[in-house]
């Protein structure tokens, strides 16, 4: 475990970058437009941040103690396969979902 005054130098530290990053873009340049590559380029942050955030817990779920599990990889490609065949971020959640459970309840 981290000692208290080590931990409290990190929050700090992290407090500092979090806000130095969100006021670099609110603060500095909030009021000028942004040029049209950049704005090209910050639509697909969403896009790329997702898939970042949750490849882990597919590949190396901790239900699983970090290895594959045959569930959540099928519950994975059927939210990714109704998402891009509906369009429909609802419905593909709800697929995945039940696809889980049921891919649970049937392989254990």
């Amino acid at each position: 475990m981290i000692e208290r005054p080590e931990l409290w130098y990190v929050i700090a530290g992290l407090a500092a970058g979090s806000f130095l990053l969100r006021f670099t873009f609110l603060g500095l340049v909030g009021d000028r437009p942004l040029p049209e590559w950049l704005l090209r380029h910050l639509r697909y942050t969403a896009v790329a941040v997702l898939p970042a955030l949750i490849a882990p817990m597919i590949i190396w779920p901790a239900a699983t103690g970090g290895s594959f599990d045959l569930p959540r990889g099928l519950a994975a490609l059927v939210t990714l396969a109704a998402g891009l065949w509906l369009r429909n971020i609802l419905i593909s959640i709800t697929a995945g979902a039940a696809t889980l459970y049921l891919a649970l309840y049937i392989l254990g």
